[in-house]
């Protein structure tokens, strides 16, 4: 049987990593000997909080609005998210010299709103609880000819995330680690996505996992029934970058096919993983980012063969919740 047709595949992955390779940081696969003994097995973390703006978003920002025309680059680009989207958008419409409007929640981290304004994007807040991000920005860009740029359901976004696996199969084999499974954080799924598209059709075998907060499993929930599930309109949690209403319609059908399972963790494990990859990694890691790392510490990430690769997908802390978290 042949694999469905999706909307990007592992050649868009490869041509994203042409198109962002001098922009973008080839972010580091790290190895820690007390994380290897304590999980009984051999971790590599995949650390994003090294990319440009602290997250692995900037990649698909950057291979998105790197698309655009001259025409189109002059009007702008408008965009929605809770904050490293956000920065992602705003640090290539900076590189790439186009105006870029930014719809945050009015609740996202300070240091996240702070950083996207620093990189000269105009922002505009918004009531998550009660008011629709999309709408907003959809207004916004119709009535200044802008560019709406999807935190996820768009192909460029995806592929662009996607050059995270690419980078993690080079890397494994270059260190001479064949990849046995990867843990990755997941919202809308775009990251996820990217990942699973270009880790498939090298490496067929290797196990790929969602992880998503408890109160936002959607994809979970998801994968067990087959249909795009919601989130609860009272759901909360730690994971401000992991607040997707739902998996995207663009996304959903790639990790349906793609994916071996869904894992869910609660705050008090995000928690943990963060304090440990303070005191034992050396590494800052936010709550969205640190939900893979607390599935293997906690012992959700099923046995394999060869190494488990974690996804630290971002490092955009506020610093007040940070002291409290690593401080216990």
């Amino acid at each position: 049987m042949s694999r469905p047709s999706f909307v990007i595949d592992a050649s868009d992955v490869i041509d994203a990593a042409r198109v962002i390779r001098n922009a973008a940081v080839r972010t580091p696969l790290l190895e820690n000997a007390a994380l290897n003994a304590l999980c009984g097995r051999r971790v590599l973390l995949k650390f994003e909080g090294a990319q440009h703006t602290g997250s692995f978003k900037f990649r698909g920002a950057y291979n998105r609005l790197a698309r655009l025309n001259a025409a189109e680059r002059v009007a702008g680009v408008v965009a929605w998210s809770s904050g490293n989207h956000a920065q992602g958008v705003a640090a290539a419409a900076s590189l790439l010299a186009m105006p870029a409007t930014i719809v945050m929640p009015a609740d996202a981290p300070a240091i996240k709103l702070a950083n996207t304004r620093a990189l000269g994007a105009e922002v505009v807040t918004y009531d998550r609880h009660s008011e629709s991000r999309e709408e907003i920005a959809t207004t916004l860009a119709q009535a200044r000819g802008a560019t709406l740029v999807p935190s996820f359901d768009d192909p460029f976004i995806i592929a662009g995330q996607g050059t995270v696996g690419l980078e993690i199969m080079e890397q494994a084999e270059v260190i001479g680690a064949p990849v046995g499974q990867i843990l990755v954080c997941c919202g809308g799924g775009g990251l996820t996505a990217g990942i699973a598209t270009v880790v498939k059709a090298r490496a067929p075998d290797v196990a790929l996992y969602s992880v998503e907060p408890e109160a936002f499993d959607d994809t979970a929930r998801s994968l067990a029934s087959g249909v795009r599930e919601q989130v609860a309109p009272d759901a909360r949690s730690i994971c401000d970058a992991l607040m997707a209403p739902s998996p995207g319609s663009m996304t959903f059908p790639i990790n349906q096919a793609l994916l071996t399972g869904g894992l869910v963790v609660s705050d008090d494990q995000v928690r943990d993983a963060m304090s440990f990859a303070f005191s034992a990694l050396k590494l800052v890691v936010e709550p969205g980012g640190a939900v893979a790392l607390a599935a293997m510490l906690s012992g959700l990430a099923p046995a394999c063969e060869g190494a488990s690769v974690v996804v630290l997908s971002g490092g955009n802390v506020d610093p007040a919740l940070y002291a409290q978290i690593i401080q216990g």
